[in-house]
């Protein structure tokens, strides 16, 4: 599975380490990803998604169940 949030999208970015010489060599940002169960009360189940710390604040602010048909209806997640 790709590390990519199935609520917000984040995904991996490139970037430069910069040394104290101000050499610089190409490097990725990770999102913080994490794997969760959540229970869906309106359909009766449980779904197991990987999420970014920001993706599990927006499902604490939403609801998961609004969350998932948002991040469906922009692509990130796949019912």
């Amino acid at each position: 599975m790709s590390r990519i949030c199935q609520i917000t999208g984040k995904k991996v970015i490139s970037g430069n380490n910069v040394s104290h010489s101000h050499i610089k060599t190409r490097r990725k940002f990770h999102p913080n990803l994490q794997t969760k169960r959540f229970y869906i009360p309106e359909e009766d189940r449980w779904v197991t998604l990987m999420v970014s710390a920001a993706g599990i604040r927006t499902i604490n602010k939403k609801g998961i169940y609004r969350a998932l048909k948002d991040a469906a209806k922009k692509g990130y997640y796949k019912e």
